[in-house]
């Protein structure tokens, strides 16, 4: 067994989080955001349509969860929640007995306020009596029953909606769900893996995450300190979230919801400053279970899943994660590709380019190439073959020495200034590679989509040096005539 004021490995977290989602498909976010969220002893807020696994995840989260030794608690607590759901079916029935006594009391075991992990499905249906106690519940982990306040044994609460809030009146609730995380229809790459397979039963977990695991990470969290990178890369965050919206609500295609969510300026929900703590915490307490003393950079792609307030928030914070703090530059190099054309293209134009203008030089090659390429066997036709290709030659313009040599110099720089660009691209892959593969927190599906425009660029300027290459080839092999002193005009090279 291990020491009780060690912290679990990654190793046992990261097979806690492989249990999570054996067998599902594309949920390596949601199970590991779950996990995280029960090591911080935060809540976790599921969005999406009805069958995406919602309900299966949070049963499997239960599942990791070590009951508390010696306590009576439930372990567990689920209930689907409508308008017409009532406050015995969360917090347990009034007890009679209590009542002849003339006290106004609930018969608790069993329900919420034991239960350590709950599942609440369609969340924000309930309606105002109980969203009222989960408030509470929920941000003190307190419950009144009758002139006495419990202190509650949760750890985390799963919510699960098929969309965010509209009213208002929920907002006090939403928010408190650090942690919102989208969870869409598999993708038509996963579908053939979706009908081949059935979900596997549900296993008992090896490996259990419980009180004294929770409380040790929590407490080495609280000497994990921010890095100044980090630090700055808040600070413009909190500058990016205050700014208005770029486009108008209608342009930019928001839902109704996000709409009304958005004020009249145009700015997006304010990010309250208990969240932005919260937010510092987790942080903190994903650094400690990896075992590491600092919070770097490439740990804030968990503050979308925390500042955004809608799926569209959610991407646009990855994209400034990606783009602005990890510095993953666009895939394409359209300056350069562009040359690489302008410089093939010209090369064309020069090597079928005629010693003599006109349509008697265009009829002579055409006779030639004709000649060359008709059809026939034995020694007559191959000495057609060679005599076409003398007589195309010398219908071919030669160019002059100083020409030959600007065109290669002037491929050949833009070569090796693409040669530069490729060799700063693999070494910025390498380095980001270092950063995100084999993370514990960090889905391995952003992983590889922060990592692909630097794959394809480096594949990109690959293919462009390559081609480059074949171009100065290709201008140094062009007839020469050494009583030529032509200089050609410099082709226009974009930046």
């Amino acid at each position: 067994m291990r020491d009780q004021a060690t912290a679990p490995a990654p190793a046992a977290l990261s097979s806690m989080v492989e249990e999570l989602e054996a067998g599902l498909l594309e949920r390596d976010t949601a199970a590991r955001l779950l996990l995280l969220a029960a090591v911080a002893g935060e809540h976790v807020l599921l969005l999406g349509p009805p069958g995406t696994a919602k309900s299966e995840l949070a049963r499997r989260l239960q599942g990791v969860i070590q009951a508390t030794p010696g306590s009576s608690a439930a372990v567990c607590f689920e209930r689907l929640l409508t308008r017409f759901s009532t406050p015995e079916e969360l917090f347990g029935p009034l007890s009679l007995k209590a009542l002849e006594e003339d006290r106004y009391e609930r018969l608790v075991e069993g329900y919420l306020p034991t239960a350590q992990v709950a599942f609440l499905d369609e969340v924000f249906k309930a309606n105002s009596a109980i969203l009222n106690a989960l408030l509470t519940l929920l941000n003190e982990r307190v419950f009144d029953n009758g002139t006495r306040r419990l202190t509650v044994p949760l750890v985390t609460v799963v919510g699960a909606s098929n969309e965010t809030p509209e009213d208002e009146a929920l907002q006090a609730f939403y928010d408190r769900f650090l942690l919102r995380v989208p969870v869409q229809p598999v993708s038509d790459a996963a579908f053939d893996a979706l009908v081949a397979h059935s979900l596997p039963g549900g296993a008992k977990a090896s490996q259990a995450l419980g009180v004294q695991d929770r409380q040790a990470v929590q407490a080495a969290a609280a000497s994990v300190a921010l890095s100044p990178a980090a630090l700055q890369a808040l600070h413009a965050l909190r500058r990016l979230l205050r700014e208005p919206a770029a486009a108008p609500l209608a342009a930019r295609g928001d839902s109704p919801s996000q709409a009304r969510a958005e004020n009249r300026t145009g700015q997006a929900p304010a990010v309250s400053d208990r969240r932005w703590r919260a937010l510092a915490r987790l942080l903190r307490v994903a650094a400690a279970a990896e075992q590491r003393a600092t919070v770097e950079p490439c740990d804030l792609w968990l503050a979308a899943f925390v500042t955004a307030s809608d799926p569209a928030g959610l991407a646009h914070v990855l994209r400034w994660w990606q783009q602005e703090v990890m510095q993953v530059p666009e895939a394409d190099a359209p300056g350069w590709r562009h040359s690489a054309e302008a410089f093939e293209k010209q090369l064309e134009i020069e090597t079928l380019a005629q010693a003599e203008e006109g349509a008697d030089a265009a009829g002579k090659m055409a006779l030639a190439r004709s000649i060359g390429g008709a059809e026939g066997a034995g020694q007559g036709s191959e000495m057609l073959r060679l005599y076409s290709a003398r007589v195309e030659e010398r219908l071919r313009k030669r160019w002059s020495p100083l020409h030959i040599r600007a065109r290669v110099g002037q491929v050949q720089a833009l070569r090796q200034s693409v040669q530069v660009a490729q060799d700063q691209a693999q070494t910025a892959l390498a380095l980001l590679r270092s950063q995100l593969v084999d993370r514990l927190w960090l889905p391995p599906s952003l992983a590889h989509a922060t990592l692909a425009p630097l794959v394809e660029r480096v594949a990109l300027l690959d293919s462009l040096v390559r081609r480059l290459l074949a171009a100065e080839e290709g201008f140094a092999a062009l007839p020469v005539d050494q009583d030529l002193a032509d200089v050609p005009t410099p082709m226009s090279v974009p930046p």
